[in-house]
């Protein structure tokens, strides 16, 4: 025992020194034996730190040794190398470990930084809330309470970067160059989009202006209203025309839409003849092909040189073009796709402005994500029924007993019932592009509010509906719902 204690770590005792004094074997053995005693204490002292730091790494590796051999012992190494040190590879678990957490942060951070991006892009209209809790009384009720009516407001204002290069601003002015009335059904199993002309005739309200001075209420062409007092004038002015309470609006401008349609990579339309329109700085060949941004805001805004020149078409234009702009968003799955989705929405949410219950991205996308099941074919565009003024025929009017039909079934959130025609070919001399303006104008003739408009028939399902049952009590419907003339998003611009 001492001669292994002797050649540890500890301090070696010193050489035995002979003694003059005379000694007994029993004190020789009792020195021989506190000399051992000494010795074996600094050597377990000395030991014991030596090997306290190494004490936990010895034991992982008996035992990682011990599971590496498993109960046949240790595997054979023909080859003649020796395992990986069980240490080496808990150390390489380790880093892999320590890069995933580093990848799964980053891609964290960095969806948060998208995210606040798109967020802060987004510009509120605080004035329009405002404005509209003065008047709440005199709004209309909200009816069918998970329907949403939208109004989207395309403004024509040639301020901010982008859009001065389609004309002067005079002194910040704008006007609605489209406003479109949005109704998603409470089931969101289909939705409406109904188009105001902006030269209908219209009661519009005593507004606030941006200045602070307020306008009087007067009998005006409806794309006034947004330059009286913005949305919150233009809103009213709907509220009072339809009865259909506005929940949201959003307005887009010209780049908005420019960079929109760049962010899906263009959309296909199809002409029957070439385009050469200087105002909307637009010239197109005939045929089918792929409009950019830029082409395809000046192919929605053109009057002059495209087609007969009217207001009409130009609508007709909008509502397709709108229609094959979501069918290529819904079909190429975008809103599923982050890498494809992130683009529409920078462009998008650097463009409008909204009400505070649409400012922020997770608002947009719940909306576009209600509208993702609505079937192409149920996305349906039209333009409120309306005929030439009486005292201007280049202004309108509306025609009353169909417009009030449409009005109340949008308000009471029931089915409106669409018949598409054919694609506009753009041409002055194509009859089926001018169909609702015919409709309107024959409309004038009416003899009373009862009788059957031209723009619009009875409806084959509406008319099954209304059938009395079996038992021949009546259907609770017992009037066939109305057909309007329109489009929807699956016929697209070369249906």
């Amino acid at each position: 025992m001492d001669e292994d204690v002797t050649e540890s770590a500890g301090t070696p005792p010193e050489p035995e020194k002979k003694s003059t004094d005379s000694t007994t074997p029993e004190d020789t053995e009792k020195t021989e034996a506190g000399t051992a005693l000494r010795t074996d204490s600094t050597s377990d002292s000395t030991s014991d730190n030596a090997t306290d730091s190494t004490a936990e790494d010895s034991a992982e590796e008996a035992k990682d040794a011990k599971d590496a051999e498993g109960p046949e012992g240790p595997e054979d190494n023909d080859a003649g190398t020796a395992a990986e040190p069980p240490r080496r590879k808990r150390r390489w678990l380790r880093w892999v470990a320590a890069g995933t957490s580093v990848v799964v942060l980053g891609a964290s951070g960095a969806g948060w930084w998208a995210y606040r991006k798109l967020d802060r892009n987004i510009t509120t209209d605080t004035s329009a809330a405002a404005e509209l809790r003065t008047y709440e009384k005199e709004r209309p009720t909200p009816v069918a309470l998970d329907a949403q009516n939208i109004l989207l407001i395309g403004s024509d204002s040639r301020a901010g970067k982008g859009n001065s290069k389609y004309g002067r601003d005079e002194g910040g002015s704008q006007r609605s160059d489209t406003a479109i009335l949005l109704h998603l059904a409470a089931d969101r199993e289909s939705a409406t989009a109904m188009s105001i002309p902006r030269d209908l005739m219209v009661d519009i309200p005593g507004c606030r202006s941006s200045d602070g001075d307020r306008t009087e209420a007067q009998f005006s062409q409806f794309n006034w209203a947004f330059q009286f007092g913005g949305a919150a004038c233009t809103i009213r002015t709907v509220e009072k025309l339809t009865g259909i309470r506005v929940d949201h609006h959003i307005v887009i401008d010209f780049s908005g839409f420019e960079d929109t349609v760049d962010a899906v990579d263009g959309v296909e339309v199809c002409l029957k003849e070439p385009v050469d329109d200087v105002q909307a700085h637009l010239k197109l060949p005939e045929g089918r092909q792929k409009l950019t941004g830029e082409q395809a805001l000046g192919y929605v805004r053109a009057r002059h040189g495209i087609g007969d020149g009217s207001d009409t078409q130009r609508m007709d234009r909008q509502q397709r073009f709108l229609g094959a702009l979501f069918k290529k968003v819904q079909s190429n799955g975008v809103l599923l796709n982050p890498t494809r989705l992130y683009p529409v929405l920078d462009a998008v949410t650097k463009s409008i402005t909204t009400d505070a219950g649409l400012n922020s991205l997770g608002d947009l996308y719940d909306l576009a994500g209600s509208m993702r099941g609505v079937p192409t074919e149920k996305v349906q565009f039209l333009t409120v029924p309306r005929q030439p003024y009486t005292l201007d025929p280049n202004r309108d009017e509306l025609v009353e007993s169909s417009a009030r039909k449409l009005f109340e079934r949008l308000r009471d959130d029931e089915p409106v019932e669409i018949a598409t025609t054919a694609a506009p070919s753009d041409s002055a001399s194509d009859s089926a592009s001018d169909s609702a303006s015919d409709s309107a104008s024959d409309a004038k003739t009416e003899p009373n509010a009862s009788s059957p408009s031209p723009s619009e028939t009875s409806s084959p399902s509406a008319n099954s509906s209304s059938a009395s049952d079996p038992s021949g009590a009546p259907s609770p419907r017992t009037t066939p719902a109305p057909t309007f003339t329109g489009s929807n998003a699956e016929k697209g611009m070369c249906g």
